[in-house]
């Protein structure tokens, strides 16, 4: 049993919901005027969250939790440069000028129930299944070459960091990597960004 909760506590820690990309893309295009929803249904639409259970009230919940994961988890990613809103009714992308009175509430009950994947209701191999599944499709969509030229050392080495180096600490550079070089960022580059999904892809693991 005190094995099972290791395992399960290393995979809350490290487990990344790869809607943040998707999201912080339709956020920037349209910043405001979003609800859970309306932007998990935007989302089916460009192809990132298929039906995800066969009874609609679960597969309702589940594309609630996904998208509310990915909402804090992008929060705390932004923070301090911008301030996103998450409210159910309500998600607004604000400027780096609106951050000020803004922080990351990491006692907010609501924020803590649906960072914890236990609480998406399935099996940790269930939901591992699904976030490599979302993971391939956001590749595809950024146009993958399913990682044919990138092993460790070379992912390793995009990232400047040493062999040794922890999953926290390549959780931590995927991300700042990441948002540095989006496409959607002003100074962004879709293939320097692209070819940083390929090396996170050897590395999340």
């Amino acid at each position: 049993m005190y094995e099972r909760q290791e395992l399960t506590a290393q995979f809350q820690q490290y487990m990344e919901n790869p809607l943040l990309w998707p999201v912080l893309e339709v956020l920037r295009k349209k910043p405001s005027g979003w609800k859970v929803h309306t932007l998990a249904s935007h989302l089916g639409d460009l192809g990132f969250i298929p039906v995800l259970d066969p009874s609609p009230e679960k597969d309702l919940f589940k594309r609630n939790f996904l998208i509310m994961n990915a909402l804090y988890q992008l929060q705390e990613t932004l923070y301090p440069d911008k301030w996103l809103q998450v409210e159910a009714m309500n998600i607004i992308l604000m400027p780096s000028h609106q951050v000020a009175g803004h922080e990351v509430d990491t006692s907010d009950p609501l924020r803590d129930y649906y960072i914890h994947w236990k609480n998406y209701e399935a099996e940790e191999g269930e939901v591992k299944r699904l976030l490599n599944e979302f993971w391939t499709r956001y590749r595809h969509s950024v146009g993958s070459t399913n990682g044919k030229d990138m092993d460790r050392a070379k992912a390793l080495s995009l990232f400047e960091l040493s062999h040794d180096a922890s999953q926290t600490e390549i959780r931590k550079t995927w991300r700042k990597l990441a948002l540095k070089w989006h496409p959607d960022r002003e100074r962004g580059d879709s293939e320097h960004f692209r070819i940083l999904c390929e090396a996170w892809n050897v590395l999340r693991h």
